[in-house]
């Protein structure tokens, strides 16, 4: 018979991706912790991890069953509340977020959130973070938003456009739109956190740009304060510029993008209003 702490030394390898952070968590031993999850898979009748030497991850069966188990343990932990006996501490919100948010707006969101459980972040690339959340790691996450997030739980916070980012003193920074050949002698810096990378590079390209680079790095606070400091140039989403750099339209330059939160299809209650991160968002986002 599936117990309850089959479930929660499952969510446990779930959460942590690997067997000794997992039994660490739970205060076992690892042979007690893989002798308990053989017995799960045995119960379940289906492989639900596949193992390599760093870390597990999902199978298909493994995935169905992390969203039964969460209800299933927040049933638990509901039933305890509702007759005084829950003694553990609260269970974080883990919340996954972009690299390009920018830093004001992330922390404007911590701040404003206010909730019951504390806030533990979790940085990755969308393409990670979906993944993270599929399997249960995380519990919402902050990304850019695609069309087919449409009929999932959602929340848009910000729709905004690219721009090239110059210091303020530079001769473009007074224009109102430039070609992408006003820009061919810049030195450029390259956000490798930006979701359009590939996009940019073959923008530019194709206009007969291949500027020098003095910066490639995945920290955008990094990279503008060297845009501020006259260092180079970069494309970047209007919501990370600041003070000392001005952004400027391309001419044909026409992407945009669409933050926003993104639920599990169980946990629509995390977009929801009421919820303090869906109103702290809500917030930032305004």
């Amino acid at each position: 018979m599936m117990k309850r702490a089959h479930l929660r030394q499952f969510l446990a390898l779930v959460e942590t991706g690997n067997f000794t952070r997992a039994a660490d968590r739970l205060g076992i031993a690892q042979p007690t912790l893989s002798a308990a999850i053989a017995e799960l898979e045995r119960l379940a009748g289906n492989q639900l991890f596949l193992r390599d030497r760093r870390q597990v991850r999902l199978t298909e069966a493994g995935s169905r069953l992390v969203t039964h188990a969460r209800a299933i343990e927040r049933e638990f932990r509901a039933a305890e509340l509702a007759f005084g006996e829950a003694t553990a501490p609260v269970t974080p919100l883990r919340v996954g977020v972009v690299p390009s948010i920018a830093t004001a707006m992330l922390s404007a969101i911590v701040r404003g959130s206010a909730g019951p459980q504390p806030l533990v972040l979790a940085e990755g690339t969308d393409a990670e973070l979906r993944r993270r959340m599929g399997e249960g790691q995380v519990d919402a996450i902050i990304t850019v938003l695609r069309a087919e997030d449409a009929d999932r739980p959602s929340l848009p916070l910000i729709e905004e456009d690219y721009r090239l980012f110059l210091p303020e003193g530079h001769a473009l920074a007074g224009a109102a739109q430039i070609e992408a050949g006003d820009v061919a002698a810049e030195t450029m810096i390259a956000r490798r956190s930006c979701e359009i990378l590939g996009e940019t590079s073959r923008w530019f390209t194709q206009r007969g740009v291949r500027p020098p680079f003095f910066l490639r790095s995945a920290n955008d606070d990094r990279c503008m304060e060297m845009v501020r400091a006259g260092m180079g140039v970069t494309t970047a989403p209007h919501s990370l510029g600041r003070d000392g750099v001005v952004g400027v339209r391309l001419s044909g330059y026409d992407f945009r993008r669409t933050l926003g939160l993104l639920a599990p299809r169980d946990r629509p209650d995390l977009v929801s209003p009421g919820h303090p991160l869906a109103d702290a968002c809500r917030a930032s986002g305004g």
